[in-house]
């Protein structure tokens, strides 16, 4: 019973080594095309690339942060996925706004079959945001929130 139990464990053990071999594989290209949405959002920004945005972000993003209005009571502030692209479209289409290297820093800091969650700082901000693969194998923004690094800028100019 033994030598049985051996004999089909030894036979078994490069099955379950492909078996995870595949399972590393696909998460390194997980890995990669979480980072690639994540670029496409930063990097539309910095080069004035709304194709770019609109492929990172899924069309029911919704982007938030809190903010203090004039009258110092503070509101949820939401940004929608037109208003993304329009801003990668518009933003810094003169190519002052970001500086020469721009910080991207992207953390990912969990993955769970579709489903991630990735910190992204950057020259003046920090987003932590939610994605999912799609039927179509693409990984996609859908949340966002966001603030700045100096939080005294989260507020309505009077």
């Amino acid at each position: 019973m033994q030598r049985s139990l051996l004999f089909l464990l030894c036979a078994a053990a490069p099955l379950m080594a492909q078996a995870a071999d595949a399972t590393s594989a696909t998460s390194a290209t997980d890995t990669q095309m979480i980072e690639r949405a994540v670029r496409d959002y930063i990097e539309s920004q910095h080069k004035a690339d709304p194709a770019r945005m609109e492929r990172g972000l899924d069309p029911k993003l919704a982007k938030r942060t809190y903010w203090q209005a004039a009258d110092g009571s503070e509101f949820i502030m939401h940004t929608d996925y037109e208003t993304m692209v329009k801003v990668a479209r518009t933003f810094n289409k003169d190519g002052s706004k970001f500086p020469a290297q721009p910080r991207v820093d992207i953390k990912i800091l969990d993955v769970d079959q579709r489903v991630a969650t990735v910190k992204l700082s950057a020259d003046e901000w920090i987003d932590y945001m939610h994605l999912y693969k799609n039927q179509r194998s693409e990984w996609k923004i859908v949340n966002v929130l966001w603030q700045y690094h100096d939080t005294a800028r989260q507020v309505n100019k009077k």
